[in-house]
């Protein structure tokens, strides 16, 4: 997931500007780094070929071979040693090396200073400009047409076209044909442009009793408190306008950015996060996390309603709502759905567990354990991979993702408030696949967001949207699902109560309430430690959590669950 943009106090400002160009700036502002020149060259004898973009920036020494850049071929009308040239300046100008750039140009001195003024007052940030093929206006005349993406510090980019000039000099070099019209067609000397701010945008974000969240209180919100205010119309704002040098008077708007005005009397968004869940959330992940990447998600199973989201690191990547992991034995869950609503198992059926299964490759339980003559409820309880995977030819190769989509929502287009991953359980390839699939590996994907759903499904009977924000939930009408039969639900819920009591979650079995679970570890490579799941209910309330190599569910993601319901009382949530 990407980082939010920051949003600003009420002020409206306008760059400073200098009448020779555009903002005078002091020394040490222009940019020190950006990517080196990208272009294709063209292959010679012995030498390998290089590719790469047109894309121009900062390149080691200032050095450019002739017969580089998008100018190599299909250009023979224009001289090779001007496009190096143009291609030269360019660079130059994106690594922020002004001077540089100047004493490429037929007036070195105002080209330095132009160039300087024009990035520091837009506050610009690494531009990129990307040449096009040149072509010769005359014999000792080239036009290099360019486009210029100018990132705007913490608006968005400003993009535009212009050309370079070329012309040859009497000692037969070429030289940038200095004007004002090649940094922008309308810069000239009587106009310039400002940058315009306007950070009066903010829209505040509350919890579901309209006290305020801040990512200072729950560091984990921050992200998500910023995507909420930003879609209400909040956000940083900004202007690039065109404006009389003299009098200042705007003569047009060039570019904007930011979302549309913040809404009027319509006060903050209120959301369904629950300060309780929140605060026991963020200080579980932060004392039982290790260290690890993990996430975790709460949420209402009669409403939908997200009680908590977090995420440890919790600046960053959201990947309690955005992630996308394999869900691991926790997808057995909706596995013996589609087996219970076909009839093709019951909890007291005897399915084997062996240490080992061979479909194509070969699958294990969790430290090579095997349970002989065990029940199907027993083989859900200690999370048996190997009976689940023997049950395969029981469903047809599409059943079990269809059960995902049809009961559970897996893969349709929910709206929570803010972007989110919403699970996949595609068709498998083959009978490997298919094997990975019943046991939550292969092509299946969730997130902690998902699976809380799931089980949320599972003990209630109903899949219900998730959302951040109440009384919206699925405004679009994206999402439909069929309830569950109940003799499917309670045989569930039976199946993870005794996850709690008998198996292995019973990290949980010292809490109070009716608290049902199912563990998972999920692969992630050979090389990399698994993953560690645990997916639970209380009091109507379904609680998921991922965390990275944690190496099994029941050592890393049952402790932080575990803390979280201790935190928060059994009625809690309501």
């Amino acid at each position: 997931m990407q980082p939010s943009e920051p949003s600003h106090t009420a002020a409206r400002t306008s760059a400073r500007t200098s009448a020779r160009a555009n903002a005078p700036t002091s020394a040490g502002t222009s940019a020190r780094t950006a990517a080196a020149p990208r272009s294709r060259r063209r292959r010679r004898t012995a030498r390998a070929a290089f590719a790469a973009a047109g894309t121009l920036a900062a390149a080691t020494g200032g050095a450019y071979a002739a017969g580089w850049g998008p100018f190599a071929s299909g250009a023979a009308s224009s001289d090779p040693a001007a496009a190096t040239q143009a291609r030269a300046f360019l660079a130059d100008w994106a690594a922020g090396r002004m001077a540089e750039a100047g004493s490429r140009t037929t007036s070195p001195g105002q080209a330095e200073t132009t160039l300087r003024n024009f990035t520091a007052g837009l506050e610009i940030r690494k531009p990129a400009l990307t040449a096009a093929t040149a072509t010769a206006a005359g014999d000792d005349t080239v036009t290099v047409p360019f486009t210029a993406k100018m990132p705007v510090a913490g608006l968005g980019t400003w993009t535009y076209a212009s050309k370079l000039p070329l012309r040859k000099q009497q000692d037969g070099t070429w030289k940038v044909d200095w004007t004002l019209a090649l940094v922008h067609p309308k810069l000239n000397s009587t106009d310039k442009f400002r940058l315009e701010r306007d950070g009066a945008g903010t829209v505040p974000v509350t919890d579901r009793r309209g006290a305020p969240l801040s990512g200072g209180t729950y560091p984990s919100l921050a992200p998500v408190v910023a995507q909420l205010g930003k879609a209400a119309g909040g956000g940083p704002r900004g202007t690039i306008r065109l404006v009389d040098r003299v009098s200042g008077e705007s003569k047009g708007t060039e570019a904007a950015f930011g979302a549309a005005p913040a809404r009027r009397g319509e006060g903050p968004v209120r959301t369904t996060i629950d300060p309780a869940w929140q605060a026991a959330a963020e200080k579980a992940l932060a004392s039982k996390g290790r260290g690890k990447s993990a996430a975790l998600v709460a949420l209402r199973a009669d409403t939908g309603e997200i009680l908590a989201v977090a995420n440890s690191p919790s600046s960053g990547f959201n990947r309690a709502v955005s992630g996308t992991y394999a869900p691991g034995s926790t997808w057995k869950i909706v596995t013996t759905s589609a087996l219970l609503l076909k009839n093709a198992v019951e909890p007291g059926t005897v399915v084997d567990c062996p240490k080992y299964l061979t479909v194509g490759k070969q699958f294990h339980n969790m430290e090579l354990a095997e349970h002989r003559g065990a029940t199907f409820a027993e083989d859900f309880t200690e999370s048996c991979n190997t009976a689940f995977i023997s049950l395969r030819d029981k469903l047809g190769d599409r059943e079990a993702g269809d059960v995902a989509k049809k009961y559970f929502g897996i893969g349709q287009n929910w709206n929570i408030g803010i972007p989110s991953f919403d699970g996949a359980a595609p068709p498998p390839g083959d009978q490997t696949e298919k094997a990975a699939a019943m046991i939550g590996q292969g092509k299946v994907l969730g997130n902690p967001l998902t699976m809380a759903s799931v089980t949320a499904t599972a003990s209630s009977g109903t899949f219900r949207q998730p959302t951040l924000l109440p009384g919206t939930r699925d405004t679009r009408g994206t999402t439909t699902a069929t309830p569950l039969p109940k003799n499917v639900v309670d045989q569930l819920r039976a199946m993870m109560r005794a996850t709690v009591t008998d198996g292995t979650a019973r990290g949980l079995a010292d809490l109070p309430g009716d608290v049902g679970a199912k563990t998972g570890t999920a692969e992630v490579s050979e090389q990399a430690p698994n993953n560690g799941w645990v997916a639970a209910h209380r009091g109507g309330i379904a609680v998921a959590a991922v965390v990275e190599g944690g190496l099994s569910g029941s050592a890393s993601a049952v402790p932080i669950v575990h803390d979280v319901l201790a935190a928060v009382p059994a009625a809690g949530g309501s």
